[in-house]
């Protein structure tokens, strides 16, 4: 995929993990550009980062602003501590939610799991490093983030998720690839380049 140049100043780049997961890369300068890779697989790499976690930053300057929502505290933590050790990071603003301890939300968490890779139109998006389709579940609410390949794709996992007994919503925030292309705006996922 190619990356899209933007001349605005300050440069900011926002970087949604979960995964998975579009690229398109707002920074205007090479310095901008490392940073925002690097930090991008800092946490991409943590080692309790799955599919049940949804990561971003943003980059202004040299201050990375992380965001979403994580199932263990350490992550939060660990988010925090490996962005601040990158060679051109001053300042780190942890906005990270941890997600409340449930075993009802676990138990729709591995539900909407098995519901989504289980269907096998959609089992490919599980076989990446990092699996594209991300659920978050709090109080019972489903999020889905991340990228797929088309409308279809994002369609049916919206429909196998909301197949899953026990959810009081599910809202669909995943994007469709070809048409990220296009948009022009400073958004960047992880996961593909």
């Amino acid at each position: 995929m190619s990356r899209k140049r933007f001349a605005s100043k300050p440069s900011v780049a926002l970087i949604a993990l979960p995964l998975f997961l579009s690229l398109i890369c707002a920074a205007a300068t090479p310095a901008e550009d490392r940073l925002a890779n690097e930090v991008r697989k800092a946490l991409v790499t943590l080692p309790y980062y799955s599919i049940f976690d949804d990561l971003s930053y943003r980059i202004n300057g040299s201050t990375v602003e992380l965001f979403g929502q994580v199932t263990r505290p350490v992550l939060k933590d660990d988010a925090e501590r490996a962005v601040k050790h990158i060679e051109g990071v001053q300042q780190v603003k942890n906005n990270i939610e941890v997600l409340p301890l449930s075993p009802m939300d676990d138990a729709i968490r591995v539900a909407v799991y098995r519901a989504i890779y289980g269907n096998p139109a959609l089992n490919r998006y599980l076989l990446q490093p990092v699996p594209s389709i991300h659920i978050i579940v709090k109080n019972g609410n489903v999020t889905l983030t991340g990228v797929v390949a088309n409308e279809m794709d994002r369609t049916l996992a919206e429909l196998q998720a909301r197949s899953v007994p026990g959810t009081f919503s599910v809202t669909n925030n995943l994007k469709v690839e070809t048409s990220e292309k296009k948009v022009e705006t400073s958004e960047k996922r992880p996961g593909k380049k």
